[in-house]
């Protein structure tokens, strides 16, 4: 009679151990799945925020100078922040559109994030007449309580032909 009472207890216990290996397992992969959703929204707010960095930072309102500076603070954190603070009025209109943009790089437990990005440049002169060229910038993001700010911004050199 022992042994049929043994075999009953070690059959819980493993059924125990069992159900113990697949709540585990569960709770790695909720915590997983959680992380994930959290660095997809990092990645999903640093590109949205660096693609509207480039296209404001690139872009200049000769015959508004102080609301294009006001646009030029509002997506930026130092030392880029300071930098514009005290550069000169834009002495020229230039309208930037976003060919595209993508993240190079993503911490999000430090809060950085590096983009790189091609802008359309329509430059308008005074008189009227207009010239368009392509950049390639790369933009260095850093997160602010205010949400993602580029910190740097630099024109990528294209290697002549």
């Amino acid at each position: 009679m022992t042994a049929p009472g043994r075999n009953a207890r070690t059959r819980r216990g493993l059924a125990w151990a069992v159900a113990l290996v697949v709540l585990a397992l569960g709770g790695l992969s909720h915590r997983q799945a959680r992380s994930d959703t959290a660095d997809d929204r990092a990645r999903a707010g640093a590109l949205a925020a660096g693609r509207t960095a480039v296209t404001v930072l690139t872009s200049a309102d000769a015959a508004d100078p102080a609301a294009t500076r006001a646009r030029w603070l509002s997506v930026t954190h130092a030392p880029l922040h300071d930098r514009l603070g005290a550069a000169p009025a834009p002495d020229q209109t230039v309208r930037a559109s976003l060919a595209g943009a993508a993240l190079t790089a993503l911490d999000p437990a430090a809060g950085t994030a590096r983009l790189i990005a091609v802008v359309r440049l329509e430059r308008v002169s005074a008189t009227g007449g207009s010239s368009t060229d392509r950049r390639r910038v790369t933009v260095s993001l850093t997160r602010t309580g205010d949400g993602w700010k580029a910190a740097d911004l630099a024109t990528v050199p294209v290697a002549a032909a």
